[in-house]
């Protein structure tokens, strides 16, 4: 058997998106507005969904729930890459690396079954709407709140504990813009078989399973649907789906790049902009989406204007 040096380095070196300098420009600005439309359109959401009691329904309170990770997920990534593109020291000590990894896989796994939970949500509501305020009552839209994090926080937690356990003695200089598992496993001089398996496992339960619950939910939603003979009927029931639709299909279809490819489909470049995708365009466009293709947001937002603007103030203070 092999020894290999178990000392962790102090440091790290996150290389970021690019190193030609007009590209880091337009990364960094392309970032800067991700970041504040993401902070602005979930914030927003949050108070919206807050101060408005017609939105007082489960299908609004798991909106609030995802806003609030996509705040998360963002502060947890775009801070970090905006310093690190203007410093010329693109060095993340140890202990940061382990708490952004930790708080990116939590939020992460936690979206992924929130989606989940929005759609069997809609299921209730379109499939079982006479028996919906008894099913998707406040303790039980608790629990499916609760659980997307408490899986996080496990998956976390063991996936975490086991890339930090690799030693990377081949080199410290991360080939990405975050400390994200995948590009660890390939700094290490240990065959990180073990951790590729646990990571694809994990994200086969997480992310499959969540999947197949969006999808069984959509299948018996389409089907009670069509058997709307009104044209207008089919279309206001099913408008309430489009928004969480798209967002599905986005995220889901980002993850699944990632982190249920094999290695030999794997590629540095193609790895970061889908990245990209998840980390920063998607909680930016989750507000947008639902707010657009959403009347009842529309007309919150316009109906309670001047509460808005005083929390707006509020906070600015």
């Amino acid at each position: 058997m092999k020894n290999y040096n178990q000392t962790l380095p102090d440091v790290f070196y996150l290389l970021g998106l690019s190193t030609v300098p007009h590209l880091q420009v337009i990364g960094f600005l392309m970032f800067v507005v991700m970041y504040i439309i993401a902070m602005a359109g979930n914030c927003l959401l949050l108070i919206t969904v807050r101060i408005s009691p017609t939105l007082h329904t489960p299908m609004y309170f798991f909106l609030s729930n995802l806003s609030f990770i996509d705040i998360c997920f963002s502060s947890d990534i775009v801070p970090v890459i905006l310093m690190n593109t203007l410093s010329t020291d693109k060095s993340i000590s140890v202990e940061g690396c382990v708490i952004q990894m930790f708080c990116y896989v939590v939020c992460g796994a936690a979206e992924c079954i929130l989606l989940a939970v929005m759609a069997y949500d809609r299921f209730v509501a379109i499939c079982r709407p006479l028996h919906y305020s008894s099913i998707m009552n406040m303790r039980f839209c608790i629990i499916l709140a609760l659980t997307p994090w408490i899986v996080g926080f496990i998956n976390s937690t063991i996936q975490v504990h086991i890339t930090w356990r690799l030693p990377f003695c081949r080199t410290h200089h991360v080939e990405h813009f975050f400390c994200e598992v995948p590009p660890f496993l390939r700094l290490s001089c240990k065959d990180p078989l073990l951790n590729e398996i646990s990571m694809y496992v994990a994200a086969g339960i997480i992310v499959l399973c969540s999947f197949l619950l969006t999808l069984i939910s959509y299948t018996y939603i389409i089907s009670t649907i069509l058997r709307i003979h009104s044209s207008r009927g089919r279309h206001t029931v099913f408008s309430t789906c489009t928004s969480h639709l798209t967002v599905v299909t986005l995220y889901y279809g980002t993850i699944m790049s990632v982190y249920l490819q094999p290695r030999s489909f794997h590629s540095v470049e193609k790895d970061k902009i889908v990245s990209v995708l998840y980390t920063a365009v998607t909680p930016m466009l989750n507000p947008i989406i639902y707010s657009i293709r959403n009347k009842e947001v529309k007309s919150s937002i316009i109906a309670n204007n001047r509460k808005l603007m005083k929390c707006c103030r509020y906070f600015l203070q």
